[in-house]
């Protein structure tokens, strides 16, 4: 059953923690088999991919069928409806404007001793996109994590995919061919991401790593870490819902459910100040899941996880921020009063007409989001995940006598003499330059 939590019971808070701490934790046995698959593409790399690829995607490659030909992608443009590449295109040219305006400029000034300091940012030289090929398969995760890097100006875009029993999403390789990405793989789960990370001779190294997967791709992202940048280790997707009268019931079941469908593990979460109100969401989200195609999935997600929250609106904001949602719907009146409130949120989706599925597709933010808390202290993928800045001193002669021997007293005083000397030969003459 869904939690229904009102608050102002003594352990209304004590039991929210418990509503949303309610996340997959990491498996020790999946990480012990993700460290074995790293070691096997570490030490055989192609015969590796091959060899796991037929083992669990029960598709027989070679290295010279991993990477999809100009053909085999003119055949799945072919056999994708011209109405969904319209629609990527529709999607693709908003989300890239949107990305577009993120990118930051240069910084360049004279530090006022005569010498000149500047920050400027680059690209990452090449980034890796995982796209999952089973049961979820979302072409329109191809768009937002490729979108932003090619935006950054990143040279190259490698994307691996796997293809369970040879069969391809055809659908995928076309979002793949909107948004520009150049080298397209028949490879996924763990083995994927090494490959990505480490090199094989078929896929050279990438400096990122982006994309969603299973619990078996974000343990092979998490221990990769460090060897290869990456966007984040995201957990199931979640949704809250603040929502008054103004907001048909029927609509925020809708909403809730949309996120239920995603996945078992997903959780939707209802916050309102009206007991009765939440009453009749939970009857609509009932009544919804007798016809919902996928309400298998959704149905569990939201008997397991979901959450009706009953609270004064003065409380919304507190309530926001201790979840901190990866998605926030603020379908109530005046929702610019609370989202200013808002520090801890994802995405925030503004009013009874900004429906999250909307952001999900063509609104242009992207839609990959900080899970199970973490928009506490991380944001969504941007840009700025395929961008690096490096900051760039100048000192002529003169603001290096006024610097100098500031930077040589404090090198003393940690006892770093040779810090201290590369100064002092300097001002004492030994390079004037």
């Amino acid at each position: 059953m869904p939690k229904y939590l009102v608050h102002g019971t003594e352990d209304f808070f004590a039991q929210l923690r418990e509503l949303v701490g309610r996340k997959a934790e990491r498996s020790p046995m999946v990480a012990e088999r993700v460290a074995q698959i790293i070691e096997q593409v570490r030490a055989q790399g192609d015969d590796a991919l091959i060899s796991l690829t037929a083992q669990l995607d029960g598709h027989d490659l070679t290295c010279q069928s991993m990477r999809l030909d100009r053909d085999q992608i003119q055949e799945s443009l072919r056999n994708t409806p011209t109405a969904l590449i319209e629609a990527l295109e529709f999607a693709a040219e908003r989300i890239r404007r949107f990305h577009m305006l993120q990118m930051p400029k240069n910084i360049s000034s004279q530090d006022g001793a005569g010498g000149h300091y500047a920050l400027r940012w680059v690209p990452v030289d090449a980034a890796g996109l995982y796209v999952p090929g089973g049961q979820a398969s979302y072409p329109s995760s191809v768009l937002m994590n490729a979108i932003p890097a090619i935006t950054a100006g990143v040279g190259r875009l490698a994307m691996v995919v796997p293809t369970p029993n040879g069969q391809r999403n055809d659908a995928v390789i076309a979002a793949a061919h909107v948004a520009g990405v150049g080298e397209i793989y028949c490879v996924g789960g763990a083995q994927a991401v090494a490959a990505l990370a480490l090199g094989t001779d078929s896929i050279a190294p990438v400096d990122v790593i982006v994309g969603p997967g299973n619990a078996y791709v974000a343990e092979a992202k998490r221990q990769l870490f460090g060897q290869v940048g990456i966007d984040m280790v995201a957990g199931p997707s979640e949704v809250l819902v603040v929502a008054d009268q103004g907001l048909d019931p029927a609509i925020a079941a809708m909403d809730l459910l949309a996120q239920a469908e995603h996945d078992a593990d997903a959780q939707s979460i209802l916050l309102t100040d009206d007991a009765a109100y939440a009453d009749r969401v939970e009857q609509a989200v009932r009544q919804h899941l007798e016809t919902l195609p996928r309400a298998g999935i959704a149905g569990k997600s939201w008997e397991n996880n979901g959450g009706l929250l009953v609270a004064p609106r003065n409380e919304f904001a507190n309530i926001i921020n201790m979840i901190a949602p990866e998605h926030l719907e603020l379908a109530i009146s005046m929702p610019e009063e609370i989202s200013a409130q808002v520090r801890h949120a994802g995405a925030i989706f503004m009013g009874n007409h900004t429906p999250e599925a909307v952001g999900d597709y063509v609104g242009g933010p992207n839609h990959v989001l900080p899970t199970s808390g973490s928009a506490r202290f991380s944001s969504g993928l941007s840009v700025f995940d395929f961008l690096k800045r490096s900051t760039v001193l100048t000192c002529t002669p003169q603001s290096l006598g006024h610097l100098g021997p500031v930077a040589a007293t404090l090198a003393d005083a940690e006892g770093l003499s040779a810090h201290a000397l590369s100064v002092r030969m300097r001002l004492d003459g030994g390079d004037s330059d």
